[in-house]
C-alpha cells in the first residue's frame, strides 16, 4: 500500500468507532482509526481509579473557580474530580447555542464510551415502527429482527447482565446473571406488579461483567467489583468500553492503526469515480494537514461531530455537504427527555441494608403508547429507579459531638429512600438542526458548530404525564415526603443526541439506506447516533454498536466481491 492508504479509515474510536475497528480488522482490512483527541491507553491512563476520598484535593468535588470557569461541563452526569481527565474543557472547543443545547464531549482515544452509563436494553419492534405507525416520523428501513442476532452478537462479546424477563416492550437479550435488587427494589417491584399488572420493574441490564466467560478473559477484562467508580477507568475491565475491549482485539490483528490527535477537517470526495478517496485530516499538535486514503470510510465521530464532518465535506457534485442532495443533512436532531424526577421517603425495612455499590440500576420497562396511543402524546418513556439507605442524620442539636459515641451515632442507618427518573423519547422534527456557521471558527480553521435543537408541546405532556404516574406509583409502594419536579434542563445533558444523517427507505427524506450506506455515496457508513431515524425509549449505544458490526460485515463482504 502507499503511505497513508488504508483499507478502511474509522473516524472515531469510541463506542461505534471501536466496533468498527474490531469487526473490519478481523475480516482481514488494515483500518486506521483517527481520533481527535489524545492516546489512552487500558490501566495505564487511569490515575485514578484506586485513589481514596481523602487523595483528593477537593475529596472529589469541583471548585467553585473550576465551575465559574467550565458551566457547561460541571453540568454532566458523573463530573467531579475523579473523573474530569475525561471530559474537555469548555474554551478549547466552543460551538454555538442558537437555543439552550448542553453538549457533553469527552475527546480521547475511547471517547465518552469511558464515561457512558453502561444501560443496555434492546429497543423493541414497538419502537422500530411506532414513527411511522403514529405518524410523527418516518419509516425505518430495518425492523427488530433484522438487528436482533447483532444484538447477540454485541451482547456475547461485551458483556451484558440481565434476566430474561419476557417483557415485550424490552426483549430478552443474552446476558450474564444480574446484580440482585436490594430490599426494598424487590418490594416496588413485586408492589408495582401487584397494582400495576401490565407495568414491569426489572433488574437493569448493564455492561457489567458479574460473571465473565472465556470470551471476556480472552480481552484481558475480569469481574466487576461492584465498586461503582466505572467512569474513572475500571482496572479490571469489568464494564465495557473500547480502550478495555474492542480496539486492543482489533490490534491483535495487526490490522489496525490508531491516530490520536487528529481533527477530521472533512471527508474528500472523487467526481471521477463517485466515491469517497478519502479524509483530510489536521493534526492537532503541529496543525499539519494531511490526507489519509481508503476504499471505505466509517464516520463514528458522535452525533453532531459526524453531522459536522459531513457538512463541512463540500465538493462540486456536493456543495451542501456529503451526500446532502436534499438539504436534509444536519436536520431532525433529537435526545432523550430527562426532565422528570420523582422520589420519596419508604417506612420499615430497619433491620435491612445491602451489599456493595451496585454499578447497575432497575428499570421500569416502558408502559406507554406501545399497542395503542393511549395519551394525548405520542412515544413513550423508560423509568430508571433504585432505592436507597442514608445515614443517620447527626445534627448541631444531637447531644453527642465528640467521641465513639459521636463516631457510632453518624455511623447508624438512617431512612430508606425511592427515587425514579425518566428517559424519554422525543419526535425528530426538522426545525430541530445543527449547521455550520458562516463567520466563527475553531482553532483548526473548521466552522463552529450551531445547535438549534429544543423542546416541544408533545416533551411537556410527555414530562408530566411521567410525573403524575410516578408520584402515583410511589404512593401505592407506601412513600412519604415525595417529591416530583421537572428541572427543565436544556437538551443536550442527557448525552444522547441523535440524527442529522437518519436512516431511511426513500433518498428523497433520508441520507441513508438500510445498510446505514450514504444513499448518494455508498463507501461512507454512518453508524453512530447520527444514523438514527427517531430516538425510541431505551438507552441507544448498543443498538449503534449492533448496527456498527452489521454494517462493517457488509462492507467487508462488498470489498472482497469488489462492489466497494
Amino acid at each position: 500500500m502507499e503511505p497513508n492508504s488504508f483499507d478502511a479509515i474509522v473516524i472515531g474510536s469510541g463506542i461505534s468507532g471501536g466496533w468498527a475497528a474490531k469487526e473490519l480488522c478481523e475480516k482481514g482490512l488494515k483500518t486506521l482509526v483517527l481520533e481527535r483527541g489524545r492516546n489512552i491507553e487500558h490501566l495505564k491512563d487511569y490515575p485514578t481509579a484506586f485513589l481514596n476520598p481523602w487523595d483528593f484535593n477537593h475529596r472529589g468535588r469541583i471548585t467553585k473557580e473550576f465551575q465559574n470557569k467550565n458551566p457547561l461541563i460541571t453540568k454532566a452526569a458523573g463530573f467531579a474530580e475523579d473523573t474530569a481527565h475525561f471530559f474537555i474543557e469548555d474554551k478549547d472547543h466552543p460551538y454555538v447555542q442558537e437555543k439552550p443545547f448542553d453538549w457533553i464531549r469527552g475527546y480521547q482515544v475511547g471517547g465518552r464510551s469511558l464515561t457512558w452509563g453502561r444501560a443496555c436494553q434492546r429497543w423493541s419492534e414497538y419502537e422500530f415502527k411506532a414513527p411511522d405507525k403514529y405518524e410523527y416520523g418516518i419509516k425505518w428501513p430495518i425492523g427488530y429482527d433484522d438487528i436482533a442476532p447483532w444484538y447477540s452478537h454485541v451482547e456475547n462479546f461485551i458483556g451484558v447482565c440481565g434476566n430474561k424477563d419476557g417483557i415485550e416492550a424490552m426483549p430478552d437479550g443474552d446476558f450474564l446473571p444480574p446484580f440482585d435488587f436490594n430490599c426494598v427494589e424487590q418490594y416496588m417491584s413485586d408492589t408495582i406488579k401487584k397494582h400495576y399488572p401490565e407495568r414491569h420493574l426489572v433488574q437493569g441490564r448493564w455492561a457489567q461483567l458479574s460473571e465473565p466467560k472465556e470470551i471476556h478473559f480472552k480481552q484481558g477484562r475480569g469481574q466487576c467489583q461492584a465498586r461503582n467508580l466505572c467512569m474513572r477507568g475500571c482496572p479490571f475491565g469489568g464494564y465495557f468500553s473500547s480502550v478495555s475491549s474492542t480496539l486492543p482485539w482489533a490490534e491483535k490483528t495487526g490490522n489496525l492503526t490508531v491516530r490520536p490527535f487528529s481533527v477530521v477537517h472533512s471527508i474528500i470526495y472523487d467526481e471521477k469515480t463517485g466515491k469517497a478517496s478519502g479524509v483530510k485530516v489536521i493534526d492537532s499538535n503541529t496543525h499539519e494537514e494531511l490526507v489519509f486514503k481508503a476504499q471505505i470510510i466509517f464516520v463514528n465521530a458522535s452525533a453532531l461531530n459526524t453531522n459536522l464532518i459531513l457538512l463541512n465535506s463540500k465538493s462540486s457534485r456536493f456543495p451542501n455537504g456529503l451526500g446532502n442532495d436534499n438539504g436534509l443533512l444536519g436536520k431532525y436532531i433529537c435526545f432523550h427527555i430527562y426532565r422528570g424526577h420523582a422520589s420519596g421517603k419508604i417506612g420499615g425495612f430497619e433491620d435491612k441494608y445491602y451489599y456493595g455499590k451496585n454499578p447497575t440500576e432497575p428499570i421500569l420497562a416502558n408502559y406507554r403508547n406501545l399497542k395503542d396511543q393511549e395519551t394525548d402524546y405520542v412515544g413513550g418513556f423508560t423509568t430508571f429507579c433504585g432505592a436507597y439507605r442514608v445515614r443517620k442524620e447527626v445534627n448541631d442539636n444531637t447531644d453527642v459531638q465528640i467521641g465513639a459515641d459521636f463516631k457510632h451515632a453518624i455511623s447508624e442507618a438512617g431512612d430508606w429512600y425511592i427515587y425514579m427518573y425518566m428517559q424519554g423519547e422525543t419526535i425528530p422534527k426538522i426545525s430541530n438542526k445543527v449547521y455550520l456557521s458562516k463567520e466563527k471558527k475553531d482553532q483548526w480553521g473548521i466552522p463552529l458548530l450551531v445547535t438549534d435543537v429544543g423542546y416541544d408541546e408533545n416533551d411537556d405532556k410527555m414530562v408530566l404525564d411521567f410525573l403524575q404516574q410516578s408520584r402515583e406509583m410511589l404512593e401505592k409502594i407506601g412513600c412519604t415526603d415525595i417529591y416530583a419536579e421537572d428541572n427543565h434542563q436544556a437538551p443536550g445533558l442527557d448525552i444522547h443526541e441523535m440524527g442529522g444523517v437518519r436512516m431511511g427507505e426513500d433518498p428523497k427524506n433520508s441520507l441513508l439506506n438500510h445498510r446505514n450506506q450514504l444513499h448518494h455515496c455508498k463507501n461512507v457508513f454512518v453508524t453512530d447516533g447520527a444514523c438514527m431515524t427517531s430516538t425510541g425509549n431505551q438507552s441507544p449505544s448498543i443498538l449503534y454498536m449492533a448496527l456498527t458490526a452489521r454494517a462493517a460485515n457488509f462492507a467487508a463482504e462488498e470489498i472482497k466481491k469488489g462492489n466497494l
